[in-house]
Formats: C-alpha cells, sequence, structure tokens
C-alpha cells in the first residue's frame, strides 16, 4: 500500500482535527462504501445467477446437458458444473403453480417465474419471450375478478380447469391496458373461476407502457392485497 503525506491531501483545519488524535501514527482510513463482491457493481454477478437459476430449471424439466450447452453456448462440463454445484443458496425450483410464483415474487424474481411459464409450461417461442421480458410487472395480489373484460369468454363451455386446489394452479395473467383488464392467454382458466363464482383469485398484473403503469399505480397501486 503506498502512503500519502497527510498535509498534501487534507485541507489544513482537517489535518490539525487528525494530529491532536493520531500524530505521527500509521492512520488506515477505510473507503466509504463497503467492498462489493466481484461482479456486484456491474450488474454480470446476477446476470450469471439469472442465468444458472434458468439452466437450473430448464434441466429439471427436461432439457439435456448437450441442450443446455448448445442453447448457452458452454462446454458440457461448464454446464455439468452449474447443475451440481453445492452453491446454490439463490436457486428457486420453478413450478407452474401460485407457491412458486409468490415464492419468485418475494424473492424480487417476478420476472423470471413469467419466463420460466411462458418457456417451460407454455413453451412459448423466442418472440414472445423477449415481450416477455420488456414488460412491467405487479403482483402476486388477490385480484377481484368482476374488473376483468369477459367478452369472447365462453363461461358455459369451461373444463375442470379450476378446481378448489389452488396449490396446484398458476396464477392468473392479466394484462392492464388503457384502464381496462384483459385476460388473453388463460381464458379456460378465468371462466372455470367465474363458473365456481370464485370472487376474487391470486394474479400477476402485466402493465407494457408507462402511461398504464402511472395509471394503475394511481387507481389500484395501493388498494391491492399482495399474497404472501
Amino acid at each position: 500500500m503506498k502512503y500519502e503525506n497527510g498535509s498534501d491531501i487534507l485541507p489544513e483545519e482537517l489535518l490539525r482535527e487528525v494530529q491532536k488524535y493520531a500524530s505521527g501514527k500509521l492512520l488506515y482510513i477505510p473507503a466509504g462504501e463497503e467492498k462489493r463482491a466481484w461482479g456486484a457493481a456491474s450488474g454480470y454477478r446476477e446476470q450469471l445467477q439469472r442465468r444458472n437459476r434458468m439452466i437450473r430449471n430448464k434441466y429439471a424439466h427436461g432439457r439435456t446437458v448437450s441442450e443446455l450447452a448448445d442453447e448457452y453456448f458452454l462446454s458440457l462440463d461448464s454446464i455439468k458444473k452449474i447443475l451440481y454445484s453445492k452453491k446454490q443458496d439463490d436457486y428457486a425450483a420453478y413450478s407452474p403453480t401460485i407457491e412458486s410464483a409468490v415464492k419468485y415474487a418475494n424473492g424480487g424474481m417476478l420476472e423470471e417465474w413469467m419466463y420460466c411459464y411462458w418457456q417451460l409450461s407454455k413453451n412459448a417461442k423466442v418472440e414472445k419471450e423477449n415481450v416477455v421480458e420488456n414488460r412491467l410487472y405487479f403482483g402476486i395480489v388477490k385480484f377481484p375478478l368482476r374488473l376483468i373484460q369477459r367478452d369472447e369468454l365462453d363461461i358455459g363451455n369451461s373444463p375442470a380447469n379450476a378446481t378448489d386446489e389452488h396449490d396446484k394452479l398458476p396464477p392468473l395473467i392479466i394484462e392492464y391496458h388503457q384502464g381496462k383488464f384483459y385476460c388473453t392467454e388463460q381464458k379456460g382458466l378465468l371462466a372455470g373461476l367465474i363458473q365456481r363464482k370464485a370472487n376474487s383469485y391470486p394474479t400477476i398484473i402485466v402493465l407494457r407502457e408507462g402511461t398504464d403503469y402511472k395509471r394503475f399505480m394511481n387507481h389500484f397501486g395501493t388498494v391491492l392485497f399482495f399474497v404472501k
């Protein structure tokens, strides 16, 4: 460590105050901020953690080591190290259920749960995944179903898509646009809930635009209860 002369870097008044307590002594002055972990400042470490979580989830849902290596441009050994590493404290196993979504949301990873849902459970194409990543999410909240638009919703022809065992079902994914709520992807689930006369259901609100986000927060941001 290189030593500096205090008179060269400290203001005169401050130097006199320091001399009262440590004149002639070697003094270590710690940095103002705590030392960050490698990659924390740039966000690179978080990106790797998110990538590794996705690799583990995909492997758990049937992807092979070879397929993952090709998809992420990694060697087979690198994929195996990620899968079998003992340091997996940040890993949350994905499943298409309310319980799993709540765990991800509580960990600040709701966007990742959505990514897993579309890719692993709905087999969405890459184009749709990219759209999902650019959206804003609010939830998981207990949402009144009466607020959802019901145009073209066939309530009388809904299979047993909504059972009494909510823990085995996914949350509703509802889009908010220009002051209205729409169910575009889970009409069967919504119809089943309405058929059972459910008043509310755990829901993720999808917000696309800044204006929609502001309008939503002004009208609903403080009145919806989060599911824990």
